[in-house]
């Protein structure tokens, strides 16, 4: 089975089911989608809306539309002669609502003796299963009376209550006060405060409600996948793409169970970030990853290196500090490793210390394993494959603390004679959260140099990407992985691609953006000036946005950066003039008249770079996925806002006229980026041959630098305008020509429906009614 030709992701929940997928094929079809690209569909959380809290791996979401829903959807599908894809989630289930979920609820009933006490990775010598959900602080005191005043037994002492929480009581402990039971049970309820220092289960992250599960394990491997390969079989669904593989004992063993369980013809992506010039384990029987890496690359192409000087100078003189982006990612590294992810610290340095014999102080052996966790260049090594990555990780760690030397040299002794080991698998899974928590979770929202370029996958200490690094990504992928998926927008990044082609644009204009900053900031300051630089350039570009989306993405934006208020320690003032902070700058109607004014100054060219960034993913190399709703501009920050509901009768009525012959304008509808994500959808679906190849075309002239341009078959070539303010100022294309391949005149520009009728055609003639073309010859 070859790969599908693009996917198009859709986020299911109970608001948007299964029934509702079904009606929405037809416009995906007419659309020219590959697949359709399911979030996870097995029975999660009430209220999920992204699935990832799995609470019943054996059975289909009830709120989502239930198996007769799911049979029908992928049978619709199939019969649209399009794909079904389906993302899964390996590592964890949700835990949040224990009885939810009868595993966790039969462990926590009958602990080792439960059936699925190994299901989960659990660290049974620490003593009882914590569950820190009490509203109490961390103190052994408040903790007793929170539980004397507060915890109940249900009328027929089957369960302990603690307002919404229930959990099992074990057959034979009852009788007594509820405390007393309490004592007697496989688990402790305990402070809420207690989970980042001292649980006793591998988690996703540090969120305590997701507990990990052992896939490693032949048999638990069967019966968590038990239901999805059951479709696979049926021939329901034809790829498969795996979240967070990293947090995974052994990613690779994974892949290649999954890999024999699903066949080898079936499409399979895995969710890796990978840093510069990082790629895949060459050992994994994968396709490639689900697409940040060329997030990275097509969204740098239209950044401008040029602008780095000043807007470095703007932020550090708005921050009123320098830092490296280096020092502040191990900075917030080592908090969250020392804070929120205490407790993998703590079991990383009891299992070197129990398991190895070396007599190093129990204080010394922690300090050694933070600082090695915080040492890591990549989300994770993959040993023995991976052990540079692990000599760096002991390098930097050295550098920070020589007085830990002889500690780190015995761990990377003990990681490299045993790379299977429970050590080595312990550092490794836990590098990767102090990295995703660490850089992703904080540093993206502390370090705000250019907030465009804080992207999951990105690397914001790269200002900007020339057309030359640029194409030798794209050859290098069409080379090694072109099966791979590439992504604009997920629902995981920290904000859209419209959000961030705008943004782009403050690159070319530094110090017109400077100067509006200082006077917006002078007249309505943030208690942080960290956050107050995150928050105008987010304001820039999301604008219009309502008041309900930005005060909430603000809360959320200042926990994650932990500098003044977080989720664990909040302050109350500062939370309040968050809250507050959006709704005084609504109301200031001189300063929200300029920042519409400074927002349409810099839409045109946005517009003008996310058709760019569309039309280079769609038309380049791996299998491109469109995020629901992101055919039509669309301005969201990070999650919750990402998943808002799309207006998919607006999106089919443009659809509509399009097919009639309209050839929109650029404007805020978004018609033009609907224009150019069907017209190469439907190429890539009906004429998959074109996309092969990869050679990168030349524009010749004085604003040769402005133009993208690569040809994939001989009959098919894409074309895209950057730096556009830049191009403007200069005076335009001028005589800049592209020369085509071979010299053909026979080419046809499908987004204006015109013949192309030279062999190198002027830019301002191609590129006059769009900063885009796409140039196909007859079939």
């Amino acid at each position: 089975m070859t790969p599908p030709a693009s996917t198009y992701r859709i986020q299911l929940s109970a608001q948007q089911t299964f029934a509702d997928a079904l009606e929405l094929l037809p416009y995906l079809d007419d659309l020219g989608a590959g697949a359709f690209y399911a979030s996870p569909l097995l029975e999660s959380g009430a209220g999920s809306n992204h699935g990832y809290d799995v609470v019943d791996p054996t059975r289909v979401s009830g709120e989502r539309g239930g198996e007769e829903g799911r049979r029908a959807l992928a049978a619709a599908v199939h019969e649209r002669g399009m794909r079904f894809v389906l993302d899964i989630v390996p590592n964890h289930v949700g835990v949040d609502v224990a009885k939810a979920n009868p595993w966790w609820w039969d462990v926590l009933a009958r602990g080792r003796d439960s059936e699925h006490a190994d299901t989960f990775d659990i660290d049974w010598d620490a003593g009882p299963i914590l569950l820190p959900v009490l509203g109490a602080e961390n103190d052994p005191a408040d903790e007793a009376r929170v539980l004397a005043e507060q915890l109940a037994l249900s009328a027929d002492g089957t369960e302990l209550r603690y307002y919404e929480h229930a959990f099992p009581v074990a057959e034979g402990t009852g009788g007594g006060s509820p405390q007393e039971v309490h004592e007697r049970q496989h688990y402790r309820i305990v402070s809420w405060r207690r989970g980042g220092a001292e649980l006793t289960y591998r988690r996703f992250f540090d969120v305590s409600t997701l507990a990990a599960v052992r896939v490693e394990v032949p048999e638990i491997f069967a019966k968590t996948h038990r239901e999805v390969l059951r479709w696979v079989e049926a021939g329901e669904v034809d790829a498969i793409r795996v979240d967070h593989p990293d947090g995974l004992s052994n990613p690779g063993d994974y892949m290649r169970m999954l890999r024999a369980a699903i066949g080898p013809d079936r499409w399979l992506v895995v969710e890796k970030i990978l840093g510069v010039g990082e790629e895949l384990p060459a050992s994994w029987p994968v396709d490639g990853t689900s697409g940040y890496e060329a997030l990275r690359e097509i969204q740098g192409v239209f950044v401008d290196p040029d602008g780095a000087g000043l807007i470095t100078q703007i932020a550090a003189e708005h921050v009123r500090r320098k830092e490296s982006l280096h020092s502040a990612e191990h900075t917030a590294r080592r908090e969250v490793a020392g804070t929120i992810l205490a407790a993998e610290v703590a079991r990383i340095a009891r299992t070197f210390s129990s398991r190895t014999g070396k007599h190093h102080p129990a204080e010394l052996v922690r300090a050694a394993v933070l600082e090695l966790l915080c040492g890591f260049p990549v989300y994770r090594s993959y040993l023995p494959e991976g052990r540079r990555a692990l000599e760096t990780a002991v390098t930097v760690a050295r550098t920070h603390r020589p007085d830990l030397a002889d500690v780190l040299a015995d761990i990377r002794a003990e990681m490299l004679a045993e790379p299977g080991g429970e050590l080595a698998t312990r550092v490794q899974q836990t590098s990767g959260m102090v990295m995703a928590k660490g850089v992703e979770d904080t540093t993206f929202y502390r370090w705000n140099r250019f907030v465009a370029l804080n992207e999951v996958g990105g690397d914001p200490s790269r200002f900007g990407m020339g057309p030359a690094e640029f194409h030798a990504a794209l050859a290098g992928r069409e080379a090694s992985w072109a099966s791979t998926m590439t992504t604009l927008s997920t629902h995981d990044t920290k904000r859209s691609e419209d959000v961030r082609a705008r943004l782009a644009v403050l690159a070319e204009i530094p110090a017109e953006w400077g100067e509006r900053l200082r006077r917006w900031s002078h007249a309505h300051p943030l208690p942080d000036r960290s956050l107050d630089l995150l928050a105008w350039q987010n304001l820039l570009g999301a604008w219009p946005i309502s008041q309900e989306r930005f005060t909430g993405y603000l809360a959320k934006a200042s926990k994650e950066a932990k500098l003044v208020t977080s989720h664990v320690e909040a302050v109350p003032e500062v939370d309040e003039a968050i809250s507050r902070w959006y709704g005084e700058v609504l109301a200031d109607e001189a300063l929200v008249a300029e920042v519409e004014a400074f927002v349409a100054r810099i839409s045109a060219p946005g517009w003008s770079n996310s058709l760019g960034q569309k039309l280079l993913q769609l038309a380049g190399p791996g299998v491109p996925d469109v995020y629901q709703g992101t055919e039509l501009f669309e301005y969201s920050l990070v999650d919750p806002d990402n998943r808002r509901p799309i207006d998919w009768a607006k999106r089919r009525e443009l659809l509509a006229r399009l097919d009639e012959g309209w050839v929109p304008e650029i404007d805020a509808e978004g018609a033009a980026k609907l224009l150019v994500t069907v017209n190469a959808l439907r190429l890539r679906r009906y004429r998959p041959e074109e996309f092969s190849g990869y050679r990168p075309l030349h524009a010749e002239g004085p604003a040769a630098e402005h133009a993208v341009a690569f040809q994939r078959s001989p009959k098919l070539v894409a074309v895209a305008t950057r730096l556009p303010v830049g191009l403007a100022a200069a005076g335009g294309w001028r005589d800049t020509v592209l020369p085509l391949p071979d010299g053909a005149t026979d080419w046809h520009d499908v987004l204006t429906d015109q013949p192309i009728t030279s062999a190198a055609p002027p830019l301002s003639d191609l590129l006059s009614r769009y900063p885009v073309a796409l140039l196909v010859r007859p079939a």
